[in-house]
């Protein structure tokens, strides 16, 4: 008699259990209508246990453990219509990828449901390695829908009970196995079980069977379930670039007329653009442009307002103290405005005045205290629903409700802000204890935060509405530079300048004597040599033989393309990376031609061996490239050489042939370049690469031994150090990390003490800036014998870095582009600084000051035969100390942290996620792309700030930055605060999660609020419409190849959002961006549109989708930080 399962009586999990952990049982197949990844916890050791059998499928013996067969979850309609069209077409190999590809989509959605557990996480883990270990083989159905659910226990040693089958109404999830009733009966007659079997394996094989294992492997393995490491940076910039959203998509939205264009600096370019976005927010109805006295917020506002004019054919409406109306008047001349202007003081007839789409309220701060005007004016706006601009330098005086009466001009007491002011509740105690003080006050609502005396409050709920940078900010990216001093100023309206602290330019003069390695090295024998060099490495195309290529694979064909693109720059780039070395040391210089001889004699031994040529960086130079390390020790490391008295270099050929053979192993071993058939290049190639290795070695033996006694240049730096700066914070800058440690450890070995280096390599740079400034850092418990007084550090200190404790700079080389000069000053010009002036040491010799210009000119002229091959930014150094002075005030100093918290956060944290792809634009497709719910963990300098910062996302698209410690209590909500201790740079390792990450997850997840969805629904509209117009277009792209850029998994995302637009209405805002981006007339107008709506698509911003099943939208996590504090 069949056993039953109910999961009343008899749960299904636990007799499922008892027969896969049966001792006979070898093997298990399984089918099932559906499958939820995280359900496999149930069965997951068992599998383990298993130990498995040959069977056979399509006649191939395969060995299996655990087959899994899935009959519902269903591909696309192309893909249905293909099976059971009428013309019997098959779909192809590329249809079925793509069905795998929307299929694996489908799991991805899945394991974004609900929260993550540390249970779910090690489950999932297990699944994907037995999935790798062939122990679990996961196919789906496809033929048609398979509701049957089928469990069979293979025991083929058991005589007359070979197996045990389960067959019911249970899926293969936690419900269906535990809660859900169910019915499943057990069968272990030999001639039904023989037939359930053959069920079974006969849909196992069926054509239309496929297997998705690889794909669930991916799905995996690319989750916050992966066990692979995310770094911690990955995780900050994923919160800046949700944090920047309305920034970058109002920077990526709005285009300035004309007039503007020219007139407007970058940052007022900028505000425009965020600021118009804040105010097509259909939840708010305004903005305010804060930003400090001087900054032009006026001409802002008539961009904004000009912007309005042209996409709306509306009029403007400005208000105004009765001293500012004349001014009003002539920038609406000026600008041709359609607008009127009105004093503040004049009252307002509000029932015959004339429609007004936009009104921008000038100085609004002094509508704070409230008053008949102030009503007035509320009146107005609401009587016609107009957008408010409000334009003031001081938001608020004396008290935060300076700053409520100013946003209740568009926003009404109770209106749904999204947030609610979380450290007053918190005081509180809670919600229930603020709705028992507060029981008419709803908690979301502009009078919960006239309640909060907390500044954490008020800067969150200005996040919505304003827009401020500080002067600080403009600096770093906006400022002037008086031509007749170097200066660098800001000028306001009336013209007049703010300067910072003089740079005090100042020439170390070290002493030479003919025929001494300084003059061997600037000598012109030296840069004759390097003349000579053709530099075939990075000239590869002109070796290749057309003949020899003709049947070449098309991957390298590609490469060869490539190469031919790349050649001419990199063959510049690299002779002026001699000469810049030489500026830095012979040291440096030395070991860069014996990597560069090496590099050649590595090429040599493949030739000779007839092997495939490594095609490495040299062939392109990234555009994230820093100089900190020798581009030369790419391929195989780089050597740190640490020297008592002399540097010695090989310079015997035979030598490096040796070394070349070993390395040569590395580079195979290692696998991380491109390769290419040594058949493909001519002869020449080798001759080539002889010659510059026999000019190389002469350049090695015209310099000799580095003796670092007789280096005059490091005499004269100790001699400063102990001498003018004896008691003075001195940070020395060098170009190269080679020359950074070198000049580290001979300064200790002559006994300086309170020395440290920074470089590409620290393990932390940040902690380096931080002992020798720790007063700039905000560490002011930190004894001075603990802190460091002189830091040598390579431009990785030069940028975002506070070394404003120190007011003395010294540039042991000059780098060739300006910018390195300005941004290694601006480490200690900055707002802090407290010295009239900074010292900018740069050396010279004493008697060859014309030499080197000469030289660097010569070479420089030589470099530049072919236009565009260094780069406009590459300028040789002219030597007079004036020069120096206008090249380090060319351009201004970087943002002030201690004024950070001024800058509104959407600028800040844009300016945290451009800084980060601007340096690696390759981020731009990596953080969008990285799922949700990842997380890392991060080191933290305090116990107390130990824990873990969640960001998640409500269903109305609110951002909730929640950041507990260890024990479940919030530290902080303030995003602002949270960034802060997010900060982390591009080399922070990532550490082992704390124990409790994920229930600190699901606690901050609880304290967030489920807000309700909102439904509608809607048509495509006319031919005209900007549904009807985006549809076409992305049909069109959507037809187009994949690309490097627009990959299968963006293909597939695009025919999702497509299939949204068609279904539902597109939410107001991102109707109206669209709209204007379909106006734009760039050639990357598409290429933006598709970017922007598969952003929106990812973050749910597309659509107002209906809840059909649930009219209650769950948080969603977007991505959570561990603080790990480690002795």
């Amino acid at each position: 008699m069949a056993r039953i399962y109910d999961n009343i009586d008899q749960k299904f999990e636990a007799g499922l259990s008892k027969i896969i952990t049966s001792p006979n049982v070898k093997r298990v197949d399984f089918c099932v209508g559906y499958f939820n990844l995280r359900g496999w916890k149930l069965i997951v050791d068992h599998v383990d246990q298993l130990s498995g059998e040959y069977v056979e499928e399509e006649r191939n013996r395969v060995f299996r453990t655990c087959r899994l067969m899935i009959g519902m979850h269903r591909p696309n309609e192309e893909y249905i219509r293909m099976l059971y069209g009428k013309n019997n077409k098959l779909p192809d190999a590329e249809m079925v990828q793509r069905c795998k590809l929307q299929i694996a989509l489908e799991f991805k959605k899945q394991l974004l449901l609900g929260l993550p557990t540390k249970q779910d996480e090690w489950t999932l883990r297990r699944l994907s390695a037995q999935m790798k270990e062939k122990k679990v083989c996961v196919k789906l159905y496809l033929r048609e829908p398979l509701h049957a659910k089928l469990y069979i226990a293979h025991q083929p040693e058991v005589y007359g009970a070979e197996r045990i089958c389960v067959m019911g109404s249970s899926n293969l999830t936690y419900s269906g196995l535990t809660k859900q009733g169910e019915l499943n009966a057990e069968f272990a007659n030999v001639d039904e079980t023989e037939k359930f079997s053959q069920w079974f394996d006969d849909r196992w094989d069926d054509r239309f069977c496929e297997d998705i294992t690889e794909e669930l492997i991916n799905v995996i393995d690319n989750s916050w379930a992966s066990d692979k490491d995310i770094p911690p940076y990955y995780i900050y910039l994923k919160i800046a670039y949700h944090l920047s959203e309305e920034a970058r998509n109002g920077i990526k939205e709005f285009t300035l007329t004309p007039e503007f264009r020219h007139e407007l600096f970058d940052f007022q370019q900028n505000a425009v653009k965020i600021a118009a976005r804040h105010l097509n927010n259909d939840r708010r109805g305004g903005a305010m442009i804060g930003d400090v006295v001087g900054l032009g917020k006026t001409i802002t506002a008539c961009a904004i307002a000009k912007i309005y004019e042209m996409t709306y054919a509306s009029s403007t409406l400005i208000i105004c103290p009765a001293n500012l109306q004349e001014m009003w008047l002539r920038y609406m001349r000026k600008y041709d405005l359609k607008a009127d202007v009105m004093s503040m003081s004049k009252a307002i007839d509000v029932d015959t005045a004339r429609y007004y789409r936009l009104i921008i309220v000038d100085e609004s701060h002094n509508l704070r205290n409230g008053g008949k005007r102030y009503q007035n004016i509320k009146n107005l706006i609401l009587h016609q629903d107009s957008k408010v601009l409000l334009l003031t330098a001081t938001p608020y005086n004396k008290d935060f409700s300076d700053l409520s009466n100013q946003l209740r001009l568009f926003l009404s007491d109770d209106q749904d802000l999204g947030i609610r002011p979380e450290e007053y509740i918190r005081s509180l105690g809670g919600e229930r204890q603020f709705q028992y003080l507060h029981s008419d006050i709803h908690p979301r609502s502009l009078r919960a935060f006239e309640k909060s005396p907390f500044v954490e409050d008020w800067n969150e709920l200005m996040k919505l509405f304003l827009v401020r940078r500080t002067r600080s900010f403009i600096k770093q990216y906006f400022s002037k530079e008086d031509p007749e001093n170097g200066r660098r100023y800001l000028e306001f309206p009336d013209k007049s300048r703010s300067y910072f602290p003089e740079r005090k330019p100042c020439a170390i003069k070290f002493k030479t004597e003919e025929g001494d390695q300084y003059c061997r090295l600037y000598s012109s024998d030296m840069i004759a040599l390097m003349e000579e060099l053709k530099l075939p490495r990075y000239g590869l195309s002109k070796f290749i033989s057309e003949a020899q290529i003709q049947n070449a694979p098309r991957h390298e064909q590609q490469m060869i393309e490539n190469l031919s693109r790349a050649g001419q720059r990199m063959m510049g780039f690299c002779k002026s990376t001699f000469f810049k070395r030489i500026d830095s040391s012979g040291f440096s210089f030395l070991l860069t031609i014996y990597r560069h001889i090496l590099r050649n004699c590595v090429f040599i031994y493949a030739i000779e061996n007839k092997l495939p040529l490594p095609i490495g960086d040299e062939n392109s130079l990234p555009d994230d490239y820093s100089e900190d390390a020798d581009p030369n020790s790419g391929l195989f490391g780089s050597e740190n050489v640490d020297v008592d008295a002399t540097l010695h270099i090989p310079t015997e050929l035979e030598y490096y042939m040796t070394k070349a053979a070993e390395y040569y192993n590395i580079i195979t071993i290692k696998n991380n370049v491109a390769w290419l058939p040594s058949s493909y290049f001519k002869r020449t190639l080798k001759q080539q690469l002889k010659k510059d290795c026999d000019v190389l070695i002469e350049m090695i033996k015209l310099c000799g031994d580095w003796k670092q006694e007789t280096d005059q240049k490091l005499n004269e730096l100790q001699r400063l150090l102990q001498t003018e700066h004896k008691k003075d914070k001195v940070i020395i800058f060098t170009q190269y990390s080679d020359t950074a440690r070198y000049i580290y450890n001979q300064l200790k070995k002559r006994g300086l003490s309170s020395i440290d280096v920074a470089t590409g390599s620290s393990e932390s740079p940040t902690a380096c800036a931080e002992k020798f400034s720790p007063i700039s850092n905000d560490i002011n418990d930190m004894p001075y014998e603990d802190q460091t007084r002189v830091l040598i550090a390579t431009d990785v200190l030069s940028e975002g870095q506070n070394l404003q404790d120190a007011h003395v700079i010294v540039n042991f080389d000059l780098p060739w582009a300006i910018i390195r000069l300005i941004q290694r000053a601006g480490r200690v010009d900055r707002i802090g600084q407290t010295a009239d002036k900074i010292f900018c040491y740069s050396f010279f010799p004493a008697e060859g000051v014309e030499a080197i210009i000469n030289l660097r000119g010569r070479l420089n002229d030589r470099i530049n035969e072919n236009a565009n091959i260094v780069g406009s930014d590459e300028v040789f150094f002219e030597g007079n100390e004036q020069n120096l002075r206008d090249m380090f005030n060319e351009k201004s100093g970087v943002l002030d942290e201690d004024d950070d918290s001024e800058v509104d956060l959407s600028s800040q944290a844009y300016q945290i996620w451009k800084s980060a792809t601007d340096a690696r634009p390759e981020l731009k497709q990596i953080i969008p792309n990285l799922q949700n719910m990842i997380y890392s963990t991060k080191q933290t300098d305090s116990k107390l700030k130990e824990g873990v910062i969640t960001y998640a996302r409500t269903a109305n698209d609110f951002d909730i930055l929640t950041w507990l410690d260890g024990n479940g209590e919030v530290v902080s909500q303030s995003q602002k605060k949270i960034l802060q201790a997010l900060e982390c740079n591009a080399k922070e390792p990532s550490l082992p999660a704390m124990e409790q990450h994920h229930e600190l997850v699901s606690k901050a997840v609880d304290l967030m609020q489920t807000q309700s969805a909102t439904v509608s629904g809607g048509i495509l509209g006319n031919r005209f419409s900007t549904r009807y117009r985006i549809i076409s277009l992305l049909e069109h792209y959507y037809a187009q190849p994949t690309t490097l850029f627009f990959t299968e998994e963006n293909k597939q995302m695009l025919k999702l959002a497509i299939d949204d637009i068609y279904n539902y209405p597109l939410l107001e805002q991102t109707k109206f961006m669209l709209g204007r981006m379909l106006r734009a007339s760039s050639k990357t107008a598409s290429d933006d549109i598709v970017e922007y709506v598969l952003e929106m698509k990812r973050t749910g911003s597309l659509c107002r989708i209906e809840e059909e099943t649930n009219s209650q939208k769950e948080n969603t996590i977007i991505c959570s930080m561990g603080l790990k504090f480690n002795n």
